[in-house]
Parts: structure tokens; C-alpha cells; sequence
């Protein structure tokens, strides 16, 4: 079986869509499969291209028995609105000539397209007609929905204009698969047939991230105590999580020296948090964390934190909760009641509203100040993780299909 990926994002991206899109390939290939991804040089979540990369040129790599073209494009150091489409935009055009190429001359069986970005879907959609292909799509996140409703574009006519070209688009597609059930109902919403429909969940490797009793190296590394409750955020530090209520929190909680924030990870916004945290004792930020010291670092944590900001629950369902219950560990979210990520979350840990900053200290000192709660709701999360997210399962029930056993 051949099966061309086209996803702007892919390894060696640690987090999100790049992260997942990388396993997914990977695993492709050990079950028989001939995959070949058209992709964008690693950039995300610093927006800065990694050493050893060029965005300006086209690149082929093997990875794992993965074939993959590396395309040009524009990565703005500060994503706006339209910095983002022009972004996107230039990664739609810098890849259509290897997925027609790839159509015509390679002719796939299956051509998948990972969303965002949207621009794609034409060039996606135009290879698969041309090598009677199954056409896939699989929305990772509802950017146009997202960028609007946090505000980052906001013309009500672009809006309208947009959602009725991506309506069109998905309407076409053999295959919509999205990673939870509130994003596949939002599919019939926008057209799509309900036999068309696939729910595509994210998932976690149940054997590499799991809960550890003893204490991690991070601790000793970062000169923090035994005794004291880690409160950790990791991964983007972008606008849609809302992270200015954990900063926020740390000031409100700076005299309880029992207490410590950790913020693990990167993006547009992580300077501005920072700079508004500098004279603060209690937080500390790291860069993201390889892959080896991803069980270790989740593990340092005596709680995970997930802020989002109001609007974007139902839009996206955040990667980075599959790890977090997997290891063992209660999680703190912001999410209005009835979202699927409320509704997650509360097996597993708190729910706050979005921006409710005195709920969310609560629920931190609720949780610092009860270890046998936060070990209920630990356990609590790591069988979800193990009977909802498991990694083999979740693959080979999608891609039955497609994989030789």
C-alpha cells in the first residue's frame, strides 16, 4: 500500500501535529506500508527553523523508512493573522508540484492531508483525482473557526467567505477524520457526510510515558525540593492557550514556598510571559524536552496545568493531554462546562472557566494540599489513557484498511 502524507508539520517536531503525523508515518511503514511525506523543514513551536534546516530550499530525507521532502516557505517571527495565512500559503504552493509529481508518476493509493493547513485541501484533493487515490483529510485543529474566535482575524466577510470554500473543500474529500467527537459532530455542520466521517483520535505510547514513584532527575537539576508541588505547563506557548492565568497564579501564589511553577516549552508568546514573571521566585522557565526525557520530565510534575482560552475547547482537542493523564498525574484545566475537553478532564482532575484566575488558584491549592486526592485522580487518568488513548489500538483500528496485520 502506498500512502502519500502531506502535513506542513513532522519530525523532529516534538510537540503536536508534528510529533503525531511522525508516529503515524513510522508506524505506517512497520506494518508494511510504502509512505512517503511531503513536508515543511521543522520549525514549530519557535517559528524559527531548526539547525540544519533551510527554509528556502527543498530537501529529501529518509526517516525511519519514511521518504520525506522538506518544501520551502515564509516563517514569520511573529505569526499575526495574516502572517500566518501568507505562512501557510507559502507551504500550499511550495508543496503542489511534489504531490502532483508523486500523483503521476508514483500514483499512492491513499493521499492523507493533515489540516491546517487549509490551503492545501486544493492541491491534495487535484492529486488524488489524478491517480484515483482515496482523498483523506484529517483536521487536527478547526483553524479557520480558532482564528477567528480568539480574534485573530476578524472580518465577518472573510469569515463567511472562508468557512464557504472550506465547506466545499471537505465535501469532497472520501475521508474526514478529526481527534474527538465534539470535531467530528462539528463535521456534519459543515457538510460532510456521515458515512465519510472518522473519529481519528490523538494518542499516547502507554509504555514509554508512565507513572513514576521516584523522584526524577529534573528536580535535582532545577535545586527544587522534594517537598515541593510541582506545577507543570509543557508544550506550545501560543495564543490559544491562554497562559497569562498561569503567570498570573504564580503571583497570587508567591508566598507559599511549597508551591512551583514550571513552564516547559516555546512559542510567540513566551517572551511576554517572561518578561511579566521576571521578579518572580516561584516560576521557571526550560526548553522543550527530548523524547528520552519526556517520561522524566511529566513525572517531575506533582500536577499538569492546561489553560486555553474561552472559545477554542470544541475547535481543538490540546496534544499534550494524552501524556499528561498518562503518566499519572491530575491535571488543572480552563474549559466552559459541556466541551469535550471539560468533559475529559474531569475524570481526571479540575476544570475551571477560561480566565476564572481565583477558581484556578483554588483548584492548584485544593489539589497541592491533598496527596491522596491528586493520586485518585492520577490513577484515575492513567486508565483512560490506557483503555481510550492507547497508541497500537487507536492506528490499527483506523488504518485496518490499509495495513497488511
Amino acid at each position: 500500500m502506498r500512502i502519500l502524507i502531506n502535513s506542513i508539520n513532522y519530525h523532529p517536531e516534538l510537540t503536536g501535529i508534528g510529533k503525531y503525523t511522525g508516529e503515524m508515518a513510522e508506524w505506517l511503514v512497520n506494518k508494511g506500508c510504502d509512505v512517503r511525506v511531503i513536508s515543511a523543514p521543522p520549525y514549530y513551536p519557535a517559528w524559527e527553523v531548526s539547525k540544519g534546516y533551510s527554509a528556502m530550499c527543498y530537501r529529501k530525507e529518509n526517516m525511519e523508512g519514511v521518504q520525506v521532502k522538506r518544501c520551502p516557505l515564509w516563517v514569520p517571527k511573529q505569526p499575526t493573522g495574516l502572517k500566518r495565512i501568507l505562512h501557510l500559503a507559502s507551504f500550499a504552493l511550495t508543496s503542489l508540484p511534489g504531490m502532483l509529481w508523486n500523483a503521476l508518476v508514483w500514483r499512492p493509493d491513499l493521499i492523507f492531508v493533515v489540516e491546517p493547513p487549509l490551503l492545501c485541501q486544493p492541491g491534495a484533493l487535484l492529486a488524488a483525482r489524478l491517480c484515483k487515490a482515496c482523498a483523506w483529510l484529517h483536521i487536527q485543529d478547526f483553524e479557520v473557526d480558532a482564528a477567528f474566535e480568539l480574534g485573530i482575524l476578524k472580518s465577518l466577510r472573510l469569515r463567511r467567505m472562508v468557512q464557504t470554500v472550506e465547506e466545499w473543500l471537505m465535501k469532497r474529500f472520501d475521508r474526514v477524520s478529526s481527534i474527538s467527537d465534539r470535531m467530528v459532530d462539528k463535521l456534519s455542520e459543515k457538510g460532510v457526510r456521515r458515512d465519510r466521517q472518522v473519529l481519528f483520535q490523538n494518542w499516547v505510547d502507554t509504555d514509554r510515558i508512565r507513572p513514576v514513584e521516584s523522584k526524577t532527575a529534573f528536580r535535582a537539576e532545577l535545586g527544587i525540593p522534594n517537598g515541593v508541588i510541582i506545577l507543570l505547563y509543557s508544550g506550545v506557548m501560543g495564543k490559544k492557550q491562554g497562559l497569562e492565568i498561569v503567570v498570573d497564579a504564580a503571583k497570587m501564589l508567591r508566598n507559599r514556598k511549597d508551591i512551583y511553577f514550571l513552564m516547559c516549552g516555546d512559542g510567540f508568546v513566551r517572551k511576554g510571559l517572561e518578561e511579566s514573571s521576571q521578579h518572580l521566585e516561584n516560576i521557571k522557565y526550560i526548553p522543550l524536552q527530548p523524547l528520552d526525557r519526556l517520561n522524566d520530565l511529566l513525572n517531575a510534575a506533582d500536577i499538569h496545568l492546561m489553560p486555553q482560552r474561552a472559545g477554542a475547547e470544541d475547535l481543538v482537542m490540546p496534544s499534550k493531554l494524552t501524556n499528561m493523564v498518562a503518566s499519572g498525574r491530575p491535571v488543572v484545566a480552563t474549559a466552559a462546562v459541556g466541551t469535550q475537553v471539560g468533559s475529559v478532564v474531569q475524570k481526571c482532575g479540575i476544570v475551571v472557566d477560561p480566565g476564572d484566575l481565583d477558581a484556578f488558584v483554588e483548584a492548584i491549592e485544593r489539589l497541592a494540599d491533598n496527596k491522596e486526592y491528586r493520586k485518585y485522580l492520577g490513577e484515575s487518568g492513567r486508565r483512560l489513557a490506557e483503555e481510550s488513548w492507547e497508541k497500537e489500538n487507536i492506528l490499527s483500528t483506523v488504518f485496518v484498511d490499509y495495513v497488511s496485520g
